[in-house]
């Protein structure tokens, strides 16, 4: 009986390390299962593995755990890329070039960037010197060789003679100083024809009617001529070339009355009535919106319609060279907030043959 019970402890007692040698041998199962798997799955993929920074970090510290000669069978990669990962992360958290604010000068703001080839274009005898000039007095404090720089990054030549003016700023410098005369012709409800003598003012394109005479002649041109010079007054002084065309009625004294004010006439060319454009277009003008839609009966109807388009047209009608101003006004009026709550106003001209809209105040 005794016996029987102390071969039952010494069994139990043995069968202690058994279990244990039997679990660090299914471990050990476990892993060559997992590694045969790993391997299989490699074989299976067709780009490399790429690790996250965390699958990185987390390698590169379990592998102080493992010995080297295990090592080469357990990681996916050589034994010199798990202290590259752990050493990245060191680099990165003690790397202070990033930290540390540029060195040198600060950039050039976007806006000096944008300005300088604005001033450029729109002034093309400009150099860099003068630019750099102009950005000074505007609150822009660059040196010259910034402007240098920046013109030839935009494609445009930093000397100071880059191109001479395009046509269009010819025009616009040379009209500041131009009047312009013709005459146009309206036939009366009598199948008459009467004359009216139109001047033109090319820099602000105000209209002047001199006068409307049956059968002008030369002496009744140089009474318009003074008339005109007594309308326009200390105005006449910033004016210096009247362009007019050959016809007889310009006489000698005609011409002597602006050139009295240091006006010079310039004649165009025979059968050219392009070279009195603006001119011609005023009269074209002056048909489409007012004399071919009303009936008009002698000279002094003529004179009446013609007066009333000229005060519309120099006070109210938008102008397409002016951006859209009229030949008096300097400034657009300024927008209101509500303007559907202003009462809109209509001034009829011409017998409503023209109309003028403005908001009441």
């Amino acid at each position: 009986m005794i016996v029987s019970l102390v071969y039952r402890v010494v069994r139990q007692l043995l069968a202690v390390p058994a279990v244990l040698l039997r679990r660090n041998m299914a471990k050990d199962v476990e892993l060559l299962v997992l590694r045969h798997e790993n391997a299989v799955l490699r074989r299976q993929l067709t780009s490399p593995v790429r690790y996250e920074p965390t699958d990185r970090l987390w390698f590169a510290a379990l592998s102080s755990l493992i010995p080297r000669r295990r090592g080469a069978r357990v990681f996916p990669v050589t034994p010199a890329t798990l202290p590259a990962w752990h050493r990245r992360p060191i680099t990165r958290k003690w790397d202070y070039r990033k930290r540390r604010s540029r060195p040198g000068r600060p950039a050039t703001a976007s806006a000096v960037k944008a300005l300088v080839p604005q001033l450029a274009k729109q002034n093309p005898r400009w150099g860099c010197r003068r630019i750099q000039g102009e950005l000074v007095r505007l609150g822009h404090p660059v040196g010259s060789t910034t402007v240098w720089e920046i013109l030839t990054a935009a494609g445009i030549d930093p000397a100071p003679r880059r191109s001479g003016p395009t046509w269009r700023e010819f025009l616009t410098a040379q009209a500041e100083g131009i009047v312009a005369c013709d005459f146009v012709h309206i036939d009366l409800v009598g199948l008459r024809r009467v004359y009216a003598l139109v001047f033109l003012e090319h820099s602000t394109r105000r209209l002047y009617i001199a006068g409307v005479a049956a059968h002008p002649t030369g002496s009744w041109t140089v009474q318009q001529a003074r008339n005109l010079a007594v309308e326009l007054g200390i105005r006449v002084d910033s004016l210096r070339f009247l362009l007019r065309d050959r016809d007889a009625k310009y006489t000698e004294s005609f011409d002597a009355v602006f050139e009295a004010d240091d006006i010079r006439i310039v004649r165009t060319a025979p059968r050219a009535p392009r070279m009195n454009a603006h001119c011609e277009r005023i009269l074209g003008t002056l048909r489409r919106e007012a004399l071919d839609h009303l009936l008009i009966w002698n000279e002094t109807h003529a004179m009446q319609v013609l007066d009333s388009y000229a005060r519309h047209y120099n006070g109210h009608r938008p102008h397409q060279a002016r951006g859209q101003l009229p030949p008096l006004a300097q400034v657009h009026p300024t927008p209101m907030a509500t303007p559907s709550t202003h009462r809109l106003l209509r001034t009829r001209i011409l017998g409503s043959m023209i109309n003028e809209y403005r908001y009441a105040a």
